[in-house]
């Protein structure tokens, strides 16, 4: 009996005795079908990933174009990456980029962008280095240029570099094929820089030096304007430019050569000068007309009258332009009477008609001098008559000096009052702490010297001289009541009747007790010193008190014995008031206070 044991040996030895390599179900033995598999694997490319090759079109329409690469599968690609070849048909070879062999769907992924993107970055770095000129489609306008298409690639062209004239409309340049040069490269960035201009300057080189070589100073020529700018016009004249700076273009003040020019203008210049190694030309327009002196009237004089307008003003004069190309300076001294510093734009502004005299005329310098104070009456020519001597008039405070006041009369009239004139009583240090600037002041006319246009005035003679009936009251030895009001090294300064000061030199300080005087002590003092041409009054306190020859006279304030009665009179009441009393005095004491 056979057991189920044995039948499972009797299959399985007969199954490991099989010969499975004999057995062909398609026909073909294992040796026939390794021949055709080894001859399949010939017909195969052998592709790396992220590697450009080159495959065929197979079909295209309006979605995707196959691509055929040798490979097991065919390739997909957007149709839209070849939009660029509208023409594109089965059977081209274009370049693509295996960008993997399998993706999760077992196609293989290409990309014909990326390709030519790597392709023209190779064609760009070495059109770099050879100079190669190529043809690129200018895409559209962006800031500063324009941006082409350049193998692929986006390149920028500046507007600079479209062409050796200043362009204006880029738009004109859109959807055109142009020619270039790659003139830089940005690697790490990726950026190219192309030149149009660059395929021309090379071109124009040759034609500057042939135009150059046959240029000749005084030579006038046709040129068209190309650029303005504010410093002057460059002219286009067939190839190489020349420049006519804006002092060269008129006889006149020109404020812009927009005023004279205007861009694509034909006009004739003449060559002033040109350089052959720097290749500059300068030009001139004015230079074809006669200048505007040769034509001036024969017949002006100095003394002549004339009109103009004001063109340029600054603070020394304004320039009056009397005919075209003509213009005369009236300096700021020559604009009125009045001696005061001051400025040209006090008295004119651009663009006001003025007359005016001819001071100088120089037709050989081409210069002139024109003044307008001349057609106002001279104020010093009866000065005299008007300012005598002795007169009183109104003025007004123009400036200080450390030695007196500058006041004005009227317009060009100016008169001095020293220092030591403006006050009879009060030591001035500096003539501000006496009055300020624009002040109205009263004076009177000391002196007149009318050759050098010069008056001496003064202020303090409109009063009396105090100091001649403060003579007969401070007399040697007279007493009066006094306040220290400052303390010096050596003295004191004491505050006496009327606004004066006294000195009381430091040994003459002392008190009866043996102390000395302080600041606002109101004590007696004792003059010792009046020296009225130095209005000076020398006191001391000690005096009071001493004995002996040295005591003072028991009077207060007495007079002299050729003092005024009123003064005589004052002198027997002096230790029940003051000179203030006085009806003779009370005018003039109110006259000082006043002037405090």
């Amino acid at each position: 009996m056979i057991t189920a044991n044995m039948a499972k040996d009797t299959r399985t030895q007969g199954t490991a005795e099989f010969d499975w390599d004999a057995l062909a179900l398609d026909g073909y033995s294992l040796a026939e079908r390794a021949e055709y598999s080894d001859k399949y694997e010939g017909t195969l490319n052998s592709v790396a990933e992220r590697e450009v090759i080159e495959g065929t079109v197979v079909s295209a329409n309006k979605k995707e174009v196959v691509i055929n690469i040798g490979s097991k599968s065919e390739g997909v690609i957007p149709t839209s990456e070849f939009r660029y070849n509208p023409d594109l048909a089965t059977g081209d070879v274009v370049p693509v980029y295996v960008e993997t062999q399998e993706d999760k769907y077992g196609q293989l992924v290409l990309s014909h962008k990326i390709a030519r993107v790597h392709s023209a970055w190779n064609k760009v770095n070495e059109v770099l280095k050879t100079g190669e000129i190529i043809t690129g489609f200018v895409k559209c306008r962006t800031k500063g240029g324009l941006i082409v298409d350049v193998f692929g690639l986006e390149a920028f062209l500046p507007g600079s570099q479209i062409d050796v004239k200043p362009i204006r409309d880029y738009d004109i340049y859109v959807g055109k094929n142009m020619e270039f040069k790659v003139v830089k490269i940005n690697q790490e960035f990726k950026n190219v820089v192309v030149s149009h201009k660059a395929l021309i300057e090379a071109e124009l080189e040759e034609q500057k030096k042939q135009i150059i070589s046959g240029l000749e100073k005084g030579q006038v020529l046709e040129g068209t304007v190309k650029n303005i700018t504010s410093y002057g016009v460059f002219i286009d004249l067939g190839g190489v430019d020349g420049l006519v700076h804006i002092t060269d273009l008129s006889w006149g003040r020109v404020n812009h050569p927009e005023e004279i020019v205007e861009l694509d203008q034909k006009l004739n210049v003449v060559i002033l000068d040109f350089d052959d190694e720097k290749k500059r030309i300068a030009l001139g327009l004015k230079q074809l007309e006669a200048h505007p002196w040769d034509s001036l009237d024969a017949e002006m004089n100095v003394g002549d009258k004339v009109k103009g307008k004001v063109v340029v003003m600054a603070d020394y004069g304004a320039f009056v332009e009397i005919a075209p190309g003509v213009e005369g300076l009236i300096h700021v001294s020559e604009m009125s009477w009045s001696q005061h510093l001051r400025s040209a734009q006090d008295f004119l502004k651009v663009g006001d008609e003025v007359e005016a005299v001819v001071l100088t005329l120089d037709r050989e310098e081409r210069k002139m001098s024109l003044g307008i104070k001349q057609l106002m009456p001279d104020p010093w020519e009866a000065i005299e008559g008007k300012y005598a001597v002795d007169t009183r008039h109104e003025a007004k405070v123009r400036n200080f000096t450390n030695f007196g006041v500058f006041v004005e009369l009227e317009e060009g009239v100016d008169g001095l009052i020293h220092i030591s004139d403006l006050s009879w009583q009060k030591k001035i240090k500096h003539p501000s702490e006496f009055c300020k600037v624009d002040d109205p002041m009263e004076v009177v006319v000391l002196e007149i010297d009318r050759e050098n246009r010069r008056i001496s005035l003064g202020h303090k003679q409109l009063e009396e001289n105090p100091w001649e009936v403060f003579e007969s009251t401070f007399t040697e030895g007279s007493t009066h009541a006094g306040t220290v009001i400052e303390l010096k090294d050596k003295s004191g300064i004491v505050s006496l009747p009327y606004g004066l000061e006294g000195i009381c030199p430091a040994r003459h300080m002392r008190k009866e007790d043996g102390s000395n005087c302080k600041v606002e002590d109101s004590l007696d003092f004792v003059v010792i010193e009046f020296n009225k041409d130095a209005r000076k009054i020398v006191v001391s306190h000690t005096r009071t008190f001493e004995e002996g020859d040295d005591k003072p006279s028991t009077r207060k304030a007495s007079g002299s014995g050729n003092s005024s009665a009123a003064v005589k009179s004052l002198n027997k009441n002096t230790e029940k008031s003051t000179l203030g009393d006085l009806d003779a005095l009370a005018a003039l004491k109110q006259k000082m206070e006043g002037k405090k």
